[in-house]
């Protein structure tokens, strides 16, 4: 099965746009325009009303999907969250929102955290200056962000400057536009995200 196919198939399972294909999703191609209903020969029956538990895990399915991670990343990810100070859910959402590969996604170099883990994995992003070829590296206030000098002409990048012109970067992101380097100047904040956070956190306290 295509790559395509399974993502939109995805989407249509749990009823969002995931963003997983981010040029198709904005236009009237967009598989949760064309096709609203869950994939399957019984996609268009009325969905049953899920438990409780499966509310929480209809929950955790749309992070893992949108942050592209695995059960084992996540279950790492919410023990370091639980050592730290603060609300459980917000210390989840920031240490998704730091990871590289979303962090090139919120500073507009990629148009998708899919894009953005390949583009890390090809090794095209340096992290203050040095090259990392892992999507999940935390990235800390103050670190910078830049594209590999030799990947600055491909086709990614080339036509970058004139995209970002009307891109606002989040407010704890700053984006240099003529070096097309960005700085990581806060932890993250005023996150939106389409899924309920506090399911997934109550789906991992039992």
């Amino acid at each position: 099965m295509p790559i395509g196919t399974s993502r939109e198939k995805k989407e249509r399972a749990l009823g969002i746009k995931l963003g997983l294909k981010p040029h198709r999703c904005e236009s009237p191609k967009c598989v949760m325009i064309r096709r609203p209903y869950r994939p399957g020969m019984h996609g268009k029956s009325r969905r049953r009303a899920p438990s409780e538990y499966g509310a929480q895990l209809l929950e955790k399915q749309k992070l893992k999907a949108i942050y592209g991670v695995k059960d084992g990343e996540l279950r790492r990810l919410f023990d370091k969250a639980n050592r730290l100070t603060g609300s459980l859910s917000a210390n989840v959402v920031s240490l998704l929102e730091s990871r590289l590969d979303n962090v090139v996604f919120r500073l507009g170099l990629a148009p998708s955290r899919v894009v953005g883990r390949q583009l890390v994995s090809h090794g095209h992003i340096l992290v203050n200056g040095k090259k990392t070829r892992v999507p999940s590296c935390e990235i800390r206030v103050n670190d910078t962000i830049s594209i590999r000098p030799e990947s600055a002409n491909l086709l990614p990048f080339n036509t970058l400057r004139d995209i970002l012109k009307k891109y606002d970067a989040p407010s704890w992101l700053v984006l240099n536009l003529d070096s097309l380097e960005g700085k990581v100047i806060g932890l993250p904040a005023d996150v939106e995200i389409p899924f309920d956070i506090n399911a997934v956190v109550d789906y991992y306290s039992k």
